[in-house]
């Protein structure tokens, strides 16, 4: 394939609309926004690229966010330049247009130079080699390049819509766990396990254990529950209780960044692990609550050394009686961040969390629930991997379909991105489980 200078195959015609002072009218002003106005006037009726002649940010970086293709009556924004085909049997202005606006970054801006005011000129366009196949081969590359986008836009639609829908199926998974739903076949097999409401007797006993002890701090009674009030029954050997009969709550101890000096020892904030520190103020795996702010309601998992902060409130439930991987993923579930203060920043308290009404199963059948749950769970992180490494491919397809088509020596199909275009699109059939949304086949 030759290559062969712009200025062997172009004109060059800088634009004439200042854009302060342009009238809105029937005619596209082309500026260097991705957007059109409109003229009064019209400096063209052609087919044209347009490039910018300054860089898109400015402030001594070199840049250009847009290479714009124009046809028919159109005005031009003065700190662009129009190209437009000497001879359309020669050159293909949407080859040109394809070629230009898709390598810009590596054959535009490089060109681009000044200290304040980053400019392009049109001497140095015009001395920009292309590779230049023939008028047919031009034409059909810009064919399947719009074919091609089109397919890309699809694609990259499709793996946005799996995505959602792989978020809704994570939240379904707790739903139906939370529910009983997930273990029916468990309860078949296991029917003469010890019931919740005798966990529940002994959650309290120890609850007013501590608080004898001072501990914690005795809660207000809680309200009654109220038949009306529970949304759906419960398996057989479950109880309704509200959260407050479950667990209790205490803020953790303050911690300022420059004390974060890079121990070993985990610092959770609302959002997790915010830093490390050089001692620790709880000495067994634990689960936080963020209290306060954009975490309020977040819930994490501390190792059996580390630092709670008071953004967090430290949970204490009874570890004989209700499993902590269980507890852990039904307060995610429960989203305790809805029932916070709305004031300036959301904010959650005891007074508000406690009354909430709750279902607990009995202990085994937490573990049992845990275990389903992470098995679902690990099978929609593979999803999601394989969502991931699709996206992966479309974002290098393009690429891959462009350096094919302007650096291949023959005028055969592009291999490489044929079968990279083929990869991507053949999606893994496990997708049909989330559109479906459904938990208990996307095992098979």
């Amino acid at each position: 394939m030759k290559f062969v200078k712009l200025k062997a195959l172009c004109e060059f015609e800088k634009g004439s609309t200042g854009l302060a002072k342009a009238e809105p009218g029937d005619y596209s002003l082309v500026t260097t926004g991705a957007e059109r106005k409109t003229c009064n006037t019209y400096q063209f009726d052609t087919k044209a690229v347009c490039i910018p002649l300054v860089s898109s940010t400015g402030h001594g970086h070199a840049s250009l966010k847009n290479v714009h293709y124009q046809e028919g009556k159109f005005a031009l924004g003065s700190i662009l330049v129009a190209l437009t085909s000497k001879d359309e049997n020669k050159l293909d202005i949407q080859f040109l247009h394809l070629y230009l606006s898709q390598l810009k970054d590596r054959v535009l801006v490089p060109l681009m130079s000044g200290a304040a005011n980053v400019a392009l000129s049109v001497k140095k366009i015009q001395d920009i080699e292309i590779p230049l196949p023939s008028i047919g081969r031009q034409r059909e590359i810009v064919v399947k390049f719009k074919s091609i986008v089109i397919e890309d836009g699809e694609l990259k639609s499709e793996l946005t819509h799996q995505q959602a829908l792989l978020k809704k199926l994570r939240q379904q998974i707790l739903q139906e766990a939370i529910e009983g739903k997930l273990t029916v076949d468990w309860r078949a097999q296991n029917p003469d396990v010890e019931p919740a409401s005798e966990l529940l007797q002994r959650i309290g006993a120890e609850q007013a254990e501590r608080v004898k002890e001072r501990k914690s701090n005795a809660q207000k009674p809680l309200p009654p529950i109220d038949g009306e009030e529970k949304p759906f029954e419960l398996p057989h050997g479950w109880a309704w209780c509200r959260l407050g009969d479950l667990i209790s709550i205490s803020s953790g101890d303050g911690l300022i960044s420059s004390q974060m000096n890079g121990g070993d020892i985990p610092v959770f904030g609302g959002n997790g692990i915010n830093g490390y520190h050089d001692t620790y103020n709880t000495n067994e795996a634990t689960v936080t609550i963020g209290r306060v702010g954009a975490y309020c309601g977040a819930v994490h998992l501390t190792p059996e050394h580390s630092w709670i902060t008071d953004n967090c409130f430290r949970v204490y439930f009874s570890r004989k009686n209700i499993d902590t991987n269980y507890i852990l993923l039904h307060l995610k579930q429960m989203d305790l961040g809805k029932s916070s203060y709305k004031g300036a920043q959301p904010v959650i308290s005891g007074k508000r969390v406690y009354p909430l009404l709750t279902q607990l199963p009995p202990y085994r059948e937490q573990q049992a629930i845990v275990t389903k749950v992470e098995k679902f769970l690990n099978l929609c992180d593979q999803l999601e991997t394989q969502i991931s490494q699709n996206q992966t491919y479309a974002k290098s397809l393009m690429q891959t379909v462009l350096k094919e088509a302007f650096s291949h020596h023959s005028e055969s199909e592009p291999s490489m991105a044929t079968a990279m275009l083929t990869r991507v699109a053949r999606m893994d059939r496990s997708a049909e489980a989330i559109r479906a949304k459904d938990v208990t086949n996307i095992t098979e």
